[in-house]
């Protein structure tokens, strides 16, 4: 084959590869709670009698679905500063993944609230429910329980949509990649460490997943 690996080129810039990994993980974090609280907010809309809040959260979802994320990323990065709006490339990077993340997760959210049978509800209000609590305890738990792995992998394809953000010069994972290839020229060494690296951020990620399982969710298994 005559290719001689060299992964020096890896060893010698791991300082960087684990600050791209960080920022790589730091943006997917707050991209995903961002996006959970519209992706719930948008459920409300979409489950909503309100013809307009059903609209309103359909044409959204739609819209975010329906167009790539790139175009996404660069119309926030590019397009919103022309309004008087600018964003950092950090904070246009969680923004675009909050809202397209938004989008996925309202629908997921929505099928597990229609998932609730009604009369739960109904025994909820008979026994004096508030209607908050009525909404977290009797709606959005079970229907998060039910659809938590649907979410969970929703959340992966999150972490790994970060990978795009460095075409707006994020200093993320995949950006320190590309300034390492460019330097070194050893594309095979850098692009397989940094699989490596997006798969133990992904692997960390289902890691925490578990653990909010465990903690929050055990008790649908006694539900089915």
């Amino acid at each position: 084959m005559g290719y001689s690996f060299q992964f020096s080129i890896v060893w010698d810039n791991l300082g960087l590869l684990f600050a791209g990994a960080w920022l790589t993980l730091k943006i997917s974090l707050l991209a995903i709670a961002f996006g959970l609280v519209i992706g719930i907010i948008g459920a409300i809309f979409r489950t909503s009698k309100n013809k307009l809040l059903d609209t309103i959260a359909l044409t959204y979802v739609e819209v975010i679905r329906n167009t790539p994320y790139l175009i996404q990323l660069f119309f926030i990065f590019f397009g919103i500063p022309n309004l008087g709006i600018k964003l950092t490339a950090e904070q246009a990077a969680i923004l675009s993944l909050a809202v397209n993340f938004g989008a996925y997760s309202t629908e997921i959210v929505r099928a597990g609230v229609e998932s609730i049978p009604k009369g739960q509800v109904e025994a909820g209000m008979a026994l004096g429910f508030k209607p908050l609590a009525i909404f977290r305890h009797i709606i959005l738990l079970p229907a998060l329980a039910n659809i938590y792995p649907a979410l969970v992998g929703q959340v992966i394809l999150a972490v790994l949509f970060t990978s795009v953000v460095s075409q707006i010069a994020t200093e993320d994972l995949t950006f320190v990649g590309d300034f390492l290839n460019a330097r070194s020229f050893r594309s095979f060494e850098i692009y397989f460490a940094i699989s490596l690296i997006y798969l133990a951020i992904v692997w960390l990620i289902k890691a925490m997943a578990f653990i909010i399982e465990r903690r929050f969710f055990e008790f649908a298994k006694y539900r089915r």
